[in-house]
């Protein structure tokens, strides 16, 4: 029997899923959230906010070394990780509350347990059976999916749970051991955010990457400066390596490798490295939760495990079904999922009729992108070599934090802000950064580019004094060569 029928149901309540029910509800509608484990799905509970709160905890870490040159004499500290991590815990377990509290404020039922969908069309509505504490049927006239995506379990990886772990298990609440020996496995941004945290945590770490480069999709210039950092942290990196095995030994882990250009066929011969260590944290790889969710009995196509949709519209071949956030295999980034959540929610009730929302198209043309490393980083926009492969005339502006009032009083010397503009009209086309608050940073850029703005637009623009932002002002002048504090040509590439 059909227990309750909905306006608008959403599978998944991860950053996608609980902000289109909330925006949902804002409009009017009567929504259900199903989510079959806890709200917020991995960006809250196993992913963002954890990370970003044990980081926090190392970010301490590294400010009590400088503290002598502040005044403050502190001989000797210690960490205590199982009360960091509880503070994590704390902190993630607030979140969730906090989430809870909104959607009952706005009225939206909550189902706890496994959503499927399991008939109907866009006229007749979908019904879809939760399988939980209380098992049950709704009915809604509208579905979207967000059910995310979660760590691949690489089988010739044996990850095991216990020394070797995915992320996951390194941010479970009841994980509390600081390593001596951290083996990473991949450098992107995951990888490169665990080595920061955990060699500041007292690890010895060995990080593992297949390609040439950390963190490939950035700026050189940037990914020059962090393994700068990397070196002063002990963190040691070991690119062009390809992860033939990972063993548990029952007392640490063994992981061999070879070089990353080895044709397959020359495995067995090729000359092996081996690496050991206490744990071994797989950060490659994720799969997108689409499994026994009633794709395949609607016909919704997929493609390895990625639901397929319009690219403006965020709707399925199957109508009346959109699908958003990692689930998608698009940007797997939580702010593109709250981006896509108002995206399918504004199409979904527009097509219902009778809310105060028009159809909108999504746009991908300005998405931020932020890494917590010890100095943080971010970009947006081109990068120069996406840039120079269009055939664009491009100037480029450069202002390091040692030159910037604000970051020496902070003691914050380490790093950079770079700016891109279009040669012919000095509109604004990228920016990377390094440095202290860079994602915070590059959020005026990411506006900017949004709204076509050019360095000058920004350049006459009163920034406070003495701030951080100002980074971006200096940047933009000195992109035409009119920086104040910091001599130099505008650079043409």
């Amino acid at each position: 029997m059909i227990k309750n029928q909905y306006e608008l149901a959403i599978i998944g309540a991860g950053p996608g899923g609980y902000h289109a029910a909330i925006r949902a509800a804002q409009y009017g509608a009567k929504v259900a959230l199903i989510e079959k484990d806890k709200l917020g799905g991995t960006c809250l509970n196993r992913g963002c906010i954890p990370t970003k709160a044990l980081y926090a905890s190392a970010q301490l870490i590294e400010k009590v070394k400088d503290f002598d040159k502040f005044g403050l004499e502190i001989k000797e500290y210690t960490l205590n990780f199982k009360k960091a991590v509880e503070r994590k815990n704390i902190v993630v377990q607030n979140l969730v509350d906090g989430i809870a509290t909104l959607e009952k404020a706005w009225k939206n039922d909550i189902y706890i347990g496994h959503g499927r969908i399991i008939r109907g069309n866009v006229n007749s509505g979908f019904e879809i059976s939760i399988e939980g504490e209380n098992n049950t049927r709704i009915k809604a006239k509208r579905v979207i999916i967000a059910t995310g995506s979660s760590p691949a379990l690489i089988p010739s990886f044996h990850i095991d749970h216990k020394r070797i772990l995915t992320s996951d298990d390194i941010l479970d609440p009841n994980f509390s051991i600081v390593p001596k020996k951290l083996i990473i496995i991949g450098a992107g941004v995951i990888g490169c955010e665990f080595a920061n945290i955990f060699a500041a945590f007292g690890s010895k770490i060995t990080l593992i990457e297949f390609l040439p480069s950390p963190i490939a999709t950035e700026e050189p210039m940037i990914v020059k400066e962090l393994l700068k950092k990397f070196e002063t942290k002990g963190i040691k990196l070991r690119t062009s390596q390809n992860v033939l095995s990972i063993e548990n030994t029952g007392s640490g882990v063994k992981v061999m490798t070879c070089s990353s250009s080895t044709p397959s066929d020359k495995i067995d011969i090729a000359q092996k490295v081996i690496f050991e260590g206490d744990y071994c944290l797989i950060s490659i790889g994720r799969v997108k939760n689409s499994n026994d969710i009633g794709l395949e009995e609607l016909g919704i196509t997929t493609d390895r495990g990625a639901i397929k949709c319009n690219n403006e519209t965020l709707e399925t071949n199957v109508k009346g079904i959109y699908a958003i956030g990692d689930v998608t295999g698009g940007l797997m980034l939580a702010h593109v999922a709250y981006y896509e959540a108002d995206v399918s929610v504004a199409n979904a009730l527009a097509s219902i009729g009778g809310f105060p929302v028009k159809e909108i198209k999504a746009d991908y043309k300005v998405v931020p992108a932020t890494i917590f490393t010890l100095p943080n980083i971010a970009s947006v926009g081109f990068r120069r070599k996406a840039a120079k492969d269009r055939g664009m005339d491009v100037l480029m502006g450069q202002f390091p934090y040692q030159s910037l009032a604000k970051a020496k009083t902070l003691g914050e010397r380490e790093g950079f802000l770079m700016t891109l503009a279009d040669e012919k009209d000095h509109r604004i086309i990228g920016a990377s950064c390094i440095g202290i608050e860079a994602p915070e940073l590059i959020a005026e850029i990411s506006l900017a580019i949004k709204h076509n703005l050019t360095v000058e637009d920004i350049a006459k623009t009163i920034h406070s004094h003495p701030t951080i932002s100002e980074m971006v002002l200096e940047t933009c002048e000195a992109t035409v060569g009119k920086a104040i504090h910091k001599k130099g040509r505008p650079i043409l590439f």
